[in-house]
């Protein structure tokens, strides 16, 4: 792929070949259809570029205390390579751009493929035609926002930064000193605020472009009209607050926004102007002197910019990708133009054009846009063919599960089992899953011992112990796993940590409850299935207890054996969850139907008899609504729409099965019925609560551990209903089917 770069040491500009971006997780990978050059700081950075050595230190004394630094500690020869080399390097130009969702990686489920998003920052929003772009530095474009208007994002949430710092109320009256870009739209944002707005900058037409736009009056700043607008304007007091919107070496800026400002009023400081306050004038007004850091709270913050980790609304209202969102909301509802300030698009092939016409004055502007080629890649990625589209995603693979016949290491197989004693089980996690659904089904049963209970908190554990009766409370895994007393080992923890506990617990010989799901990530199905090769032990139940229910079962034998395809109906009313709840925890715990989708899996399969080998799912656009085909080997399809914009009163889990001429119906646990044309079956109504499975499950897991029998589901289908959750993201990223390579 093609990208501006520019040489610090000698000033060239290049459009340069370089690898296309990998799609890591917690971000996207974004195809450029406009990005836009901020004519004020990328100018000022080429401009620096082309100046000589001593040009460079003195527009950069910062970096030059750094070097003086970095010589008294590492010397003049060290110090110098070091220097010489960095400076000798391409470096990247731009931060402001509109494109396509390439690629999605793990941990994102708010854009797929195709969706078109508005993408910041000056190492992730490059005159580049593809970036990637982590979570926190991109936001979806609202409906009928053009790209080339989006592209403007960036630099509007600059501008509405410095808004925010001004704190301007209705009624008060801005100075905006400098229109650019920043301050052109800073004044458009102050007006839909419902603030009167005086402009300044020496260019006439910069001017009269902003009065068009909604400025009360403009002019140059050593006019006497800017003073009388001023004057007319707030009765003779003064503005309220000045924003420094202007660049340069003149002190001019800062002495205006002291003669033009009220008592106690504000200065914002967002360009990069000279900053010599006359103290005087600063000191008899009192003025509050502000500054505004770029695009908002998070900017320069690595956990929130690359690790994802949002501010809590309540405590920052606006971070840097909410004022993102916003400027493009404001210019999607028409209350910021930006169409009047593009002065020239061009195409991406001459980017190194235009900066030249930029920086020798032939192009005056204030904004110009890169407009990039359509769709295709320009070299291959990941083995795709040059110049195709790029849509494709790779197979999802089912991992075939092989159980050598090992030597256990000593101290890691169980003991054998000495007839008439207890199966002895210990638990690893004691929350409100395991303490309502799990253990009520397992305390006081024959022929089980619950021994130890593990959690993270000595309260919980305690706790635990007390209501169900563990024989012992720990915060100790490693002692636990050590014992060679327990037989068994439920997970009932948080989604992100199954696989990584399920892989020690049987790397320790222990037979394995673990609740769903087994895995978030194709990793961490393979780790586990490791452990399984690694340790000889194949001893793995997952909690899909839907298969076991009563009910379900007993309308499946009165449904009987199939001789053609089947078509299945699922639906899910999950309905929504509270606000805070850690299953919205995409990128720590998963999504929701990957934490919750293999139950549904699991139960399609049961009743199909197979496990699937393709799974195709479809997203509606504004909720978390899924659709989610599922294939199997016969021909036989499984389609699980999982809503959660259903009425709360609904049922969650109904669903139909039809096969040659017969009709079975499965509503929520509490009535099942079949047809097949002659007669009708209808169950009674329970009287007693819904009856999930979980009772069932567990007997059969418990005989399982006693008698060293086979488990309940064969590892087999564990593995494929695992690969086939997984593969439902995959498919929503490249919006098409996925093959599940290696099922069965």
């Amino acid at each position: 792929m093609k990208q501006v770069v520019q040489n610090y040491k000698s000033g060239e500009l290049a459009l340069l070949d370089v690898p296309v971006p990998g799609c890591k997780p917690g971000g996207v990978l974004v195809r450029t259809a406009y990005s836009l050059i901020s004519t004020g700081t990328e100018l000022m950075k080429v401009s620096e570029a082309g100046m000589s050595m001593v040009g460079k230190a003195r527009s950069r004394p910062d970096q030059v205390a750094k070097v003086v630094q970095s010589v008294a500690v590492n010397g003049v020869p060290a110090t110098y390579r070091k220097v010489m080399g960095k400076l000798d390097s391409y470096t990247p130009l731009g931060y402001s751009l509109c494109g396509v969702v390439d690629r999605v990686g793990a941990g994102i489920d708010d854009v797929k493929v195709g969706d078109l998003v508005a993408c910041a920052g000056n190492e992730h929003a490059l005159h580049a035609e593809l970036n990637w772009v982590p979570k926190n530095l991109y936001t979806p474009v609202p409906d009928g926002l053009a790209p080339r208007d989006a592209a403007f994002g960036t630099v509007g949430s600059i501008a509405l930064q410095g808004l925010r710092q001004g704190e301007p109320r209705l009624g008060e009256v801005a100075l905006v000193i400098g229109l650019g870009l920043i301050g052109q739209l800073l004044a458009q944002l102050l007006t839909a605020a419902g603030v009167r707005v005086v402009g300044v900058d020496p260019d006439p037409e910069r001017c009269a472009l902003a009065e068009r736009l909604g400025a009360a009056a403009c002019g140059d700043p050593d006019s006497a009209a800017v003073a009388h607008a001023v004057a007319e304007l707030t009765a003779g007091h003064g503005v309220d607050q000045v924003y420094l919107a202007a660049g340069g070496s003149s002190n001019q800026p800062v002495e205006l926004a002291a003669r033009l400002s009220r008592d106690r009023g504000r200065v914002v400081d967002i360009g990069k102007c000279r900053l010599d306050l006359p103290w005087n004038a600063y000191y008899e007004k009192e003025l509050d002197v502000r500054f505004s850091r770029s695009y908002g709270p998070g900017r320069y913050d690595p956990e929130y910019e690359l690790e994802g980790r949002d501010y809590p609304i309540g405590h920052v209202r606006w971070t840097e990708r909410r004022n993102l969102a916003c400027f493009l909301d404001l210019v999607a509802r028409g209350r910021v133009s930006v169409e009047p300030l593009v002065s020239h698009v061009a195409d991406f092939d001459d980017a190194v054009e235009t900066y030249g016409r930029l920086k020798d004055g032939a192009l005056k502007a204030v904004a110009v846009l890169f407009r990039y080629p359509d769709g295709t890649a320009a070299e291959a990625v990941d083995g795709a063919p040059a110049g195709t589209a790029v849509t494709a995603v790779p197979t999802v693979t089912v991992p075939s599960v092989t159980v050598p016949s090992v030597t256990r290491p000593a101290g890691t197989a169980p003991p054998a089992r000495v007839a008439g004693r207890p199966v002895r089980l210990a638990f690893v996690g004691a929350g409100n899953y395991a303490s309502s659904m799990l253990l009520p089904h397992l305390t006081g049963r024959e022929g089980v011992e619950l021994s130890a209970v593990v959690t993270t908190t000595a309260l919980s554990a305690a706790n635990a112990q007390r209501k169900f009766g563990f024989a012992r409370a720990t915060t100790d895994l490693d002692a636990v796993l050590g014992d060679p007393a327990v037989d068994a080992v439920f997970v009932v923890t948080r989604h992100s940590s199954h696989a990584g506990l399920t892989r020690r617990a049987l790397l320790a010989g222990k037979a394995v409850f673990v609740e769903k799901p087994l895995a978030l990530t194709e990793d961490e199905l393979a780790g586990v299935l490791a452990a399984v090769e690694e340790s000889g032990n194949d001893r793995l139940q997952v909690g899909f207890n839907r298969r076991f229910a009563p009910l379900l079962r007993e309308a499946q034998e009165r449904f009987g054996a199939r001789t053609g395809p089947a078509s299945l109906r699922y639906l899910v009313n999950a309905g929504r969850l509270d606000h805070g709840s850690w299953y919205l925890r995409a990128g720590s715990e998963g999504s929701r139907f990957t934490g919750e989708g293999g139950h549904f899996v699991d139960t399609a399969s049961r009743l199909l008899g197979a496990d699937p080998v393709s799974v195709y799912a479809v997203a509606p656009p504004g909720n978390d609504d899924l659709q989610v085909v599922l294939g199997y080997p016969d021909g036989s399809t499984a389609t699980l729409s999982y809503v959660t914009s259903g009425a709360p009163g609904f049922p969650k889990e109904t669903l139909d099965l039809v096969a040659d001429g017969r009709v079975l119906r499965f509503d929520d646990f509490v009535r099942a019925s079949v047809y097949d044309g002659r007669r009708r079956w209808v169950s009674s109504r329970l009287p007693k609560a819904r009856d999930k499975g979980q009772s069932a499950e567990l007997a059969a897991f418990v005989k399982a551990v006693r008698t060293g029998g086979p488990m309940p589901v064969p590892l087999e289908s564990l593995v494929a209903t695992t690969a086939a959750t997984l593969a439902v993201p995959a498919s929503l990223a490249a919006g098409v089917p996925v093959a599940l390579a290696g099922a069965r």
